[in-house]
């Protein structure tokens, strides 16, 4: 199951790099146009294809369209706005989640009616959206007209420090989201709690929600303080311990919810650090390795923690991940934060 459920994670990897690559060719402008239409494509060609065969490829289309984005988005932020990387960082993150959360929240009691019950349809329906941004990138101008400088070097440097830092950290993020949306249902379930499985699972991604938004709203020299990471790894560490220690109604939902919130926060925080680390040229393909890294340490780490769970049969067992990713935020949050703030001071 947990190797299933994190197909997504591990696609997120290992297209990356070929996204950076994509970057230097077409430009980070160009490839962000590139991979909107390629994800709008293939979320069409997941509800109208005939075969699962279609199905699968289109997915894998659209997830490798989705990792180019991501990695184009930091060298554009850093371009086109380098006195507001937060700011800008926490918009594009802010909607990159809340375009996950309303197709969760909205399909089944708006779009599904609307399609005549037709699932292939309504998730056809989706793409609409993601094409409309794809022409409104490829017609608007950006600010001032400025069009970012991609180093001629797409492939990650994997010796740079950095590098590893910011992909390790990023890795806490999808350890947390992703590991708790795929155990969260079979532990609860173990614990004879079924009933509590979607209003758990709704609440982790309605925590994510004003995660982002904090980037933006906080200034900077606050959140790369280490208290910052202490009070974000001891809401992980508290959810872990309500789901242990009281597994009621109350405490699993506020659980699910800190972990969304956390998860989040990660996420948006860790998207933001190549655009304030790196050298403008460079930032791409900081980008892409940090990406490749971070999700490929949470696929690897969620995936053998589902493994030692079924071999052991303990519950507990199952968030191992989260637990790790409480320890990444306290060793690397406050010196990620202090590079990021002493980046941006000069």
């Amino acid at each position: 199951m947990a190797a299933l459920t994190n197909v997504p994670v591990l696609l997120f990897s290992v297209a990356a790099i070929p996204g950076s690559f994509a970057i230097v060719r077409l430009g980070p402008r160009g490839a962000l146009v590139a991979s909107a239409w390629l994800i709008a494509i293939a979320a069409a060609l997941r509800g109208a294809g005939p075969s699962v065969g279609v199905l699968f490829a289109a997915t894998i289309c659209m997830g490798a369209g989705i990792a180019m984005a991501q990695t184009a988005l930091p060298a554009l932020v850093r371009s086109w706005y380098p006195h507001a990387i937060a700011v800008a960082t926490s918009v594009w993150a802010n909607g990159l989640l809340c375009g996950e959360a309303f197709s969760a929240a909205l399909t089944l009691p708006l779009i599904l009616p609307l399609c005549n019950g037709s699932w292939e349809a309504a998730i056809a329906v989706w793409s609409i959206p993601v094409a409309i941004s794809a022409l409104a990138f490829a017609l608007v101008p950006p600010p001032g007209h400025v069009e970012p400088v991609s180093s001629p070097r797409w492939f990650p440097d994997f010796r740079d420090r950095r590098v590893w830092a910011i992909g390790i950290f990023q890795a806490a993020a999808s350890l947390t989201y992703f590991g708790a949306n795929t155990f969260i249902p079979d532990f609860l379930h173990a614990a004879q709690r079924p009933e509590l499985v979607g209003p758990a699972l709704a609440a982790l991604n309605i925590g994510q929600l004003p995660a982002s938004l904090i980037l933006g709203l906080v200034p900077l020299r606050i959140l790369a303080q280490r208290a910052t990471a202490v009070i974000v790894a001891l809401l992980i560490v508290a959810g872990l311990v309500a789901f242990e220690v009281a597994p009621n109604a109350i405490a699993i939902i506020a659980a699910s919810t800190a972990f969304g919130l956390c998860a989040a926060y990660i996420l948006a925080f860790s998207f933001a650090l190549p655009a304030f680390l790196a050298h403008g040229p460079d930032v791409a393909r900081v980008s892409a390795g940090t990406f490749t890294i971070g999700y490929g340490v949470a696929f690897v780490t969620t995936v053998l923690s589902g493994a030692l769970w079924d071999a052991t049969h303990q519950p507990a067992l199952a968030f191992l991940p989260i637990a790790g990713a409480a320890v990444i935020v306290l060793g690397l949050g406050a010196r990620l934060g202090s590079a990021a703030l002493a980046a941006q001071s000069r």
